[in-house]
């Protein structure tokens, strides 16, 4: 991916800035190139950036054979020349490649890398032994008597359970369909491939993960509305497609078909709620699972067509790692419930979601686009010169003939069983010093029957720059817990440090200027909006 310095600095170094900022202790090298340059054997990246200007003094280890690969990346011509490139980058430990083992004796030799490079990666390697131990007890991460008491704890689970709670996100609720209540007699029918699924819900990375572990959405929803009067009935419908393992492609043999169609139906039409569990095999997921379709794979999206049929209300379950295309779904079920993988305690997670018993709270972290066609898609985008208006739509303006601009759920979206009022929006002063700030406040209500959580969230805009600025940017957010008619202000500072950019010369900056400010519910909200300016 090619990308301007600007937008290196600005957007995708950050976070990487605020890891070495806390302390984090190593790096991996990525797989891609940048700019041209494979980031194993990238020393702008490594030695310019991360040692020089961060002061990193850490341990920097490659991906899985991405010193090998540089080789059919186009950039070294053979392992050992790859060998060269990787340790003057400044990378200290190879991972599975051997290119350090096999060649840098004979680089040495031969006058290519000195021994004082190697010295050097080797104390970072020395260190961090030391620091995890290692040098007082090589094996103590070997430790069976630990393992039975780390694996499978109790409090590990209760982890586990509560963070699966916390990053589902509600992004439909027509008629408060959901919470189902377990006191209300009501029969539902669960249908869908990932009502049973076990294996894809620890997600692809979960390696040495035991999968047959995982709580099911059916186990789940079993143990919640025991002795409840809600009744559940269940029919699969259909299977999720899979990855044939030897092509690397959508098996061509073992394909979903409609057999299970009509007990779906059948079963749904004797049922007060049809709960549809579906989404991606984990292998769909993760590394190398890209995809030029992104609607629900196989035939899903064609059986929640035949369960529309039956006049029932619809709550869709999602099991899956990437925004999808759910346009059809938005428009068409009443309920949506984004759980992702959820991890070994998902069953319990997400009836924990559906009974009520924990209000949801998540907001999204990625757009939902409308369809594929609108990818790449992002809040902080900037305008062209000729913006679309929706509300004065005109011709020759950057707009879609076939598709709103918007995405289908905009980033940092999530809805509550309870609802939110924002009001009194205030600025401690519309201007500000250079060096001082200021501080932006708002009162959020919980205004529905049932406690909940909500994130509150800063966008800031610079209107006019050395360079052109994004629509908006999130400069900060707060979870907050309101009771039902609770009240709360939440302040944010802001200083000049948020203002700054890199301006037209590269320099880290607070261009004096007017700023919009937002305290929204997503980025997508601009209910209320605040104004101040950055004088010298």
């Amino acid at each position: 991916m090619d990308m301007s310095e600007r937008e290196l600095h600005e957007t995708f170094l950050p976070p990487f800035k605020a890891t070495v900022d806390e302390g984090v202790a190593s790096f991996m090298t990525a797989f891609n190139d940048l700019n041209g340059v494979p980031c194993t054997g990238n020393q702008y990246l490594f030695k310019e950036i991360l040692r020089d200007r961060w002061g990193f003094g850490g341990m920097v280890v490659t991906d899985y054979t991405a010193i090998m690969e540089m080789v059919a990346h186009g950039f070294a011509k053979d392992l050992k020349h790859a060998a060269e490139l990787a340790i003057d980058a400044g990378i200290d430990m190879d991972m599975i490649s051997e290119a350090f083992v096999t060649h840098l004796k004979e680089l040495v030799e031969e006058g290519d890398v000195s021994e004082e490079q190697i010295d050097v990666a080797v104390s970072r390697i020395l260190e961090m032994k030391f620091l995890l131990g290692l040098f007082d007890d090589p094996f103590r991460y070997f430790d069976a008597e630990r393992q039975q008491e780390v694996v499978m704890n109790p409090e590990h689970l209760k982890t586990a359970r509560e963070a699966a709670q916390r990053s589902i996100v509600l992004l439909k609720n027509e008629g408060n369909v959901l919470p189902l209540d377990k006191n209300t007699s009501k029969r539902v029918a669960l249908i869908g491939p990932f009502v049973k699924e076990r294996e894809s819900l620890n997600g692809e990375w979960a390696i040495k993960g035991d999968r047959n572990k995982s709580v099911t959405l059916l186990e789940g929803l079993e143990e919640k509305y025991d002795g409840s009067r809600v009744e559940f009935t269940y029919a699969q419908g259909t299977t999720l497609p899979l990855i044939d393992r030897s092509t690397q492609k959508v098996s061509v043999t073992e394909v979903p078909d409609r057999r299970g169609f009509a007990e779906a139906v059948n079963v749904a039409r004797n049922s007060d709620v049809i709960m549809v569990a579906m989404g991606e095999n984990y292998h769909w997921s993760g590394e190398a699972a890209s995809r030029t379709d992104i609607t629900l794979p196989g035939n899903q999206r064609e059986l929640l067509k035949e369960l529309k049929k039956t006049g029932k209300p619809i709550v869709l379950v999602l099991f899956n790692g990437r925004p999808l295309d759910l346009s059809w779904e938005e428009e068409n079920v009443d309920a949506i419930v984004e759980a992702w993988y959820p991890g070994m305690m998902s069953g319990h997670a997400v009836a924990d979601i559906l009974s009520g018993d924990y209000n949801p709270s998540a907001k999204l972290v990625m757009t939902f686009p409308r369809n594929v066609g609108q990818i790449p898609i992002f809040y902080n985008m900037k305008n062209t010169g000729r913006p679309f208006d929706a509300e004065h739509p005109a011709d020759y303006r950057s707009s879609y003939i076939d598709s709103p601009n918007t995405p289908l759920f905009p980033f940092g979206y999530g809805l509550s069983y309870t609802t939110f009022e924002y009001a009194n929006a205030k600025i401690s002063s519309d201007k500000f010093q250079s060096g001082s700030s200021l501080t932006a406040s708002v009162e959020v209500t919980n205004t529905g029957d049932l406690d909940g959580e909500e994130v509150v969230q800063l966008y800031l805009r610079d209107r006019v720059g050395s360079v052109v600025r994004p629509v908006k940017e999130l400069k900060g957010f707060e979870k907050i817990h309101l009771k039902a008619g609770e009240t709360k202000t939440v302040e944010f500072s802001i200083d000049e440090e948020m203002l700054k950019m890199y301006n037209i010369d590269m320099e880290w900056v607070a261009e004096p200027g007017e700023f919009d400010l937002w305290i929204a519910t997503s980025s997508a909200d601009e209910s209320n909006h605040l104004e101040f300016s950055l004088v010298e």
